[in-house]
């Protein structure tokens, strides 16, 4: 029998009967769990599992049934926790301060990446020593508006590492970084651990589970599924089936929406000779030569912020570097009288901005809808035949039965599918996934990339498939483009 005062002693983070509920619907339900000082814990689930709701309750983010507590030296020292969302409501509030309008250069950084760092009270040489090592020391006086989403997940952790907090929580923290990037942050995280500092990790695949770990808690729809050593949870079965469960049959793709523009027969839909974007200093892109063609479906990589998201707002019409530029898009030379929306209305795009921007409390058919109009909400008139599409084109991707849900009230995993269902209703000449398995389990990450190989196989749209490595692609690729690290910069080769 053990000795409670002990137990009570040696414990980090115990959570008793802890039950959360989000807009009427259980989140979690009777949490029963306990952390030992000295152990190492990732916490891991399905999209939709739980784990988020977790560590916001953890982290004192979220209201909750039953009780939490936590050991006194972390609650002094305080629960940093590390996510996505994170950064999301950073760049908005830099957005709601902008004061380039009153500015004379008109640019406005916002909060500078060296700003972030400096207020977690650490010394400069610690600050320059870990900015190296995780590779963002050359970004430090860049705004967090105007860097990529793998070098915000760097200077989150890195901002987080320095504050010194008593636990830190890391979600999905390798997630949206390139392979090499990924290396260096699992080793740091795994020093952390060896260290002494409490670090709990939430991922959604083992293969995202740091070498440190000794206990697992596995969640499953908002309930603890196993929990406790890490080689004995992952050995069970329902575990495994949590993770990954059988995929779904696809149907029939729809008939193609009607299009108001045609595509020249011989032309290529995209062409970029000798194209190159500057920001003051900072050469971005330089000699881009590429020739997309009718009948290819393209994968863009390359590491982190070397230039994939600037590449893809020149031929959207996002951005105003393009003029003046040798850029074709869809035959038509760029800046000889087209509008962005000439451009945009022949994109499909599903990307991780939109995804996470979408308004909230509109069904999912709504949500499909809104593809006829490029629009983050429903303000247009639409009738049956929209309806009769959206519908067609959620059977198809094996989502009819959510139809009438709350998009915002679907796992994570499930809302990109009904975004890449929203993208293909108006038959775009080109789908556009700028990282659409960014933020996703194996199970989810496997129904994106079969559909994306469904509709390539049998609708008249080409891919453009955009990731920061060429490892997890759809198997309809079969040209490459590739950012490779140069002396200055970066180079791209198409094959």
């Amino acid at each position: 029998m053990s000795d409670t005062s002990t137990d009570t002693a040696n414990t980090l983070l115990s959570l008793k009967n802890v039950g959360l509920t989000y807009r009427a619907l259980p989140a979690l339900r009777r949490i029963e769990w306990r952390i030992f000082k000295g152990q190492h814990w990732a916490v891991i689930g399905a999209n939709g599992a739980g784990k988020t709701s977790i560590a916001r309750i953890v982290s004192g983010q979220a209201r909750h049934t039953g009780q939490v507590t936590l050991d006194d030296e972390v609650r002094n020292s305080g629960v940093n926790y590390v996510c996505f969302e994170q950064a999301k409501a950073l760049c908005e509030r830099d957005r709601k301060l902008d004061t380039a309008e009153f500015s004379a250069d008109a640019q406005d950084a916002g909060t500078r990446v060296i700003d972030m760092l400096a207020s977690s009270g650490a010394s400069e040489l610690d600050i320059t020593a870990l900015c190296q090592r995780v590779g963002i020391d050359h970004i430090l006086n860049r705004g967090l508006r105007f860097i990529s989403t793998g070098e915000m997940r760097k200077t989150l952790l890195a901002s987080a590492i320095l504050a010194k907090p008593g636990l830190l929580l890391l979600d999905n923290p390798l997630d949206g970084l390139d392979k090499a990037s990924q290396t260096t942050l699992a080793a740091i995280i795994e020093e952390l651990q060896t260290d002494g500092m409490p670090v709990i990790v939430f991922c959604r695949q083992p293969t995202d589970i740091p070498t440190t770990t000794t206990h697992v808690l596995a969640m499953s729809n908002g309930e603890v599924l196993a929990s406790g050593e890490a080689e004995h949870v992952l050995a069970r079965p329902e575990v495994a089936s949590s993770l990954m469960p059988p995929l779904p049959e696809l149907g029939a793709l729809p008939p193609p929406f009607p299009r108001s523009y045609t595509l020249e027969e011989q032309a290529p839909l995209l062409q970029l000779r000798d194209v190159a974007v500057r920001y003051g200093e900072l050469q971005v892109l330089a000699g881009v030569n590429w020739r997309f063609a009718r009948g290819q479906h393209c994968c863009v990589a390359g590491p982190n912020g070397c230039g994939k998201t600037t590449l893809l707002s020149l031929i959207t019409g996002d951005n105003h570097k393009a003029y003046g530029q040798d850029i074709e898009l869809f035959g038509v030379r760029r800046g000889s009288g087209e509008s962005v929306w000439d451009i945009k209305q022949k994109f499909g795009q599903v990307d991780t901005q939109l995804h996470l921007n979408f308004a909230a409390r509109m069904r999912v058919i709504e949500v499909v809808v809104s593809g006829y109009f490029d629009s983050l909400g429903l303000y247009d008139n639409w009738g049956d035949s929209q309806r009769q599409g959206a519908q067609e084109w959620l059977n198809c991707l094996g989502l009819g039965d959510i139809a009438n849900a709350n998009f915002d009230e679907l796992s994570f995993g499930l809302q990109r599918m009904v975004l890449l269902a929203r993208a293909m209703v108006k038959s775009p000449a080109i789908l556009l996934l700028d990282e659409p398995t960014l933020g996703l389990d194996g199970y989810h990450r496997a129904l994106i990339l079969r559909a994306v190989d469904h509709i390539a196989a049998h609708a008249d749209t080409q891919v453009i498939f955009v990731s920061h490595s060429a490892g997890e692609i759809p198997q309809c690729i079969n040209q490459f483009l590739h950012f490779e690290p140069a002396d200055a910069g970066f180079n791209v080769s198409v094959r």
